[in-house]
Formats: structure tokens, sequence, C-alpha cells
């Protein structure tokens, strides 16, 4: 069993970070990328600075981060050499399986494909550029952005929301069109969505 990590805060190449999800917004990757070219170095020192991932130590002394997913894709396909990660959990000397039931008891995990289909832990990809793209959970971030429903403390909390959308909304080419935007919004203060997560709406 683990004694625990010594030093928390590590220094580590955004190519050997494992990501805890199927799947990302590609949009929201690329506009990241954007906001770092704009950056100057101070500015980006400062960015990484503010922004530790926080990550689990897996099996074989992995490194596996739970947030922040998006701007750590924006930074490998950037370039970035490497990145502060601070390990909130040593789990190392668990077997694969039981650290990934383990992850996800704690909600560190999300293990749903781009359908909203639940995955075996054996296909979550081994790398943040593996993750694969869906347009549903883009559409749950930009809702969000715009004041459709609250930034939630819990874990993943956008993914409900993608689901939501995906089972009542439909995006031609994977396309946010106005039209769309504007009835995703009609439909994050309205009751049906009442159960998800930083719902704001009214229950009239």
């Amino acid at each position: 069993m683990s004694s625990g990590v010594p030093h928390p805060l590590l220094s580590i190449a955004p190519a050997k970070l494992r990501p805890t999800q199927f799947t990302v917004g590609k949009t929201e990757v690329a506009a990241k990328r954007s906001e770092w070219e704009k950056l100057g170095r101070k500015k980006r020192r400062e960015l990484l600075s503010a922004h530790c991932f926080p990550g689990v130590l897996g099996p074989k002394q992995r490194v596996y981060i739970v947030d922040r997913h998006h701007l750590g894709l924006a930074l490998l396909e950037e370039g970035v050499k490497t990145v502060p990660v601070v390990i909130q959990r040593d789990f190392s000397w668990l077997e694969p399986p039981v650290f990934w039931r383990t992850m996800e008891f704690n909600r560190w995990a999300h293990p749903y494909d781009q359908h909203g289909n639940r995955i075996d832990y054996d296909t979550m990809p081994v790398g943040l550029a593996e993750m694969v793209d869906d347009p549903y959970r883009t559409l749950a971030a930009r809702v969000r952005m715009v004041g459709g429903f609250a930034k939630d403390a819990i874990p993943y909390a956008e993914f409900p929301w993608a689901d939501f959308y995906r089972r009542h909304l439909k995006l031609s080419g994977g396309k946010i069109s106005a039209k769309v935007m504007q009835q995703a919004l009609l439909l994050a203060h309205s009751h049906d969505t009442a159960y998800l997560p930083g719902w704001s709406g009214t229950s009239e």
C-alpha cells in the first residue's frame, strides 16, 4: 500500500497526463488555444500558475487529471512542455478495475462516450489527444457561459446537460446555430431541466 505522495505538486508534460473522461468539446479546446496564442510569455506563466491541474496517482504511477481536460488538450496541442499538477490522492497501489471503480465512486471519472452511453473502463482514452469530440458538451458549455445555468461544484456537471440536449435538440453536422442556442436557453430555464445541476430557471 502506498504511503502517500512525497511531492504533491508535480510538473508534468501534457502528453503524459491521463484523462478521466471520454469526451471533450473540441470547439472549447480551439477557443482555449486561441486565448493562449494571444498571451505573452509572462501572462502564459501566470495562467499556468493559477490553473494547477488536480490529479490522482493511478496504477504504474500514472497521473490522471480530474478536471481541466479542455485546457490540458489545448496546451498539449500548443506544444507546452510541462504543466503543474496537484496530486490529491495516491491510488497507485490499486489494481486497474478497483482504481476505476474508486475513481467513479469519488466522482473523479466519467466513463461515458459521445452518445451518452456508458463504456468499459478499459476503453477510456490513455491520453488527452485521444478524447473524442462531443458537440453537445460544447453546447452545454455555451449555455452556461451566457447564463443558462450556474456553474456547479459537482464534478462533470455539464455532462448531464449535454445528455439532456442530446435527447431534445438536433445539431445538424454537429454545428450550433443561433436557433439551436435560443432553444437550448429556453429549455435551460424550463421546468424540464429542474433536475440538472446548476439549474436556475422557474418551477412555475
